[in-house]
């Protein structure tokens, strides 16, 4: 944040990874107040309580961090709730920050947006050109209807609400569960769990070739509040009003294969890597293009190798009540 008054900044979600890494970058300023709602104190899905919210609040800025998230297999589970909950969640909260007049608002997404057969690098202007993947379409539905409950109202009302598309992304306070997380917390645990037990050799899904991207979510909260503090003229002038979202990530993206030799060194397993060819490798390369940000002023800082480092301190201090 920059300049004199203070600002009121409203953080939903602030109790997942990425809310809560946008709180300790906010807290680096000294100019602001944070405020912030458990569940059991404002439930996102009820638009009355959101609206009651809003109208008292006194808020000057909003980072929309809150959504029901989770993999494959919970996505494929459960689409209903993925796709209502977090319609319900942006819907309640975007309307009532206008009707409460509140004037700047960041929208946090996902790559998922994107078509399954998308160009590589991925842009932004390649949103809405083809079919979805299946296993997140839900999901995926309800940001892309985010994005564009933000450009609504802001050509509707000239509301400043802004929104931005990470890659992969990993960290402090990401969901270690062995049967429910991402690629990075899975095979770190996987790894970790293996050195306790003196394996011999580490088991990963797939032939390794297939190439990622993944971003630091401190990284990413650095990315939002820039974003967010850009004055409306720069960052007008690198959308467009029915393209206005904005790609975060590195990038750069590694093979399985090197982010598994990597993950080894930083937890310090010295046995044989197996890779299991007769498992699916998925998507054969999902990168970001980034261009839009770097001609806007900003780059990641945080390499991979010192992001997970950073990332298994974060594990092995909370190992025992990490969100499962």
């Amino acid at each position: 944040m920059t300049g004199q008054e203070q600002q009121t900044i409203f953080v939903a979600g602030h109790r997942g990874m990425v809310g809560s890494a946008i709180i300790r970058q906010l807290q680096t300023s000294s100019d602001i107040k944070i405020i912030t709602r458990t569940r059991n104190e404002l439930d996102l899905l009820d638009q009355k309580a959101v609206h009651q919210f809003m109208a008292d609040a006194q808020i000057d800025q909003i980072y929309l961090a809150a959504a029901k998230v989770g993999g494959i297999h919970a996505n494929n589970t459960y689409p209903a709730e993925f796709i209502y909950q977090n319609l319900m969640i942006q819907a309640n909260i975007i309307h009532s920050a206008h009707l409460a007049n509140i004037q700047k608002l960041l929208f946090l997404g996902s790559s998922c947006i994107y078509p399954k057969a998308v160009e590589q690098p991925m842009r932004e202007d390649a949103l809405l050109t083809g079919v979805l993947e299946q296993t997140n379409e839900p999901y995926a539905i309800a940001k892309i209807a985010g994005i564009k409950l933000c450009e609504s109202y802001n050509r509707q009302y000239g509301r400043d609400y802004r929104s931005v598309m990470p890659t992969n992304l990993y960290g402090p306070q990401d969901n270690f569960h062995p049967q429910n997380s991402h690629v990075i917390p899975a095979l770190l645990r996987r790894f970790h769990e293996a050195v306790q037990n003196g394996d011999s050799e580490v088991v990963i899904w797939g032939s390794g070739k297939p190439m990622r991207e993944f971003l630091h979510v401190d990284d990413m909260a650095a990315a939002s509040v820039f974003v967010m503090d850009l004055d409306n003229v720069t960052y007008k002038a690198n959308t467009q009003p029915m393209l206005s979202h904005i790609n975060v990530g590195t990038g750069i993206d590694c093979t399985i294969r090197e982010l598994a030799e990597t993950l080894a060194k930083v937890t310090g397993f010295t046995g044989n890597l197996n890779f299991d060819a007769s498992k699916p490798d998925g998507t054969m390369r999902k990168l970001m293009d980034v261009s839009r940000l770097a001609a806007l002023g900003w780059q990641a800082s945080i390499s991979l190798e010192d992001g997970l480092t950073n990332a298994y301190r974060w594990y092995l201090d909370n190992q025992n009540n990490y969100r499962s």
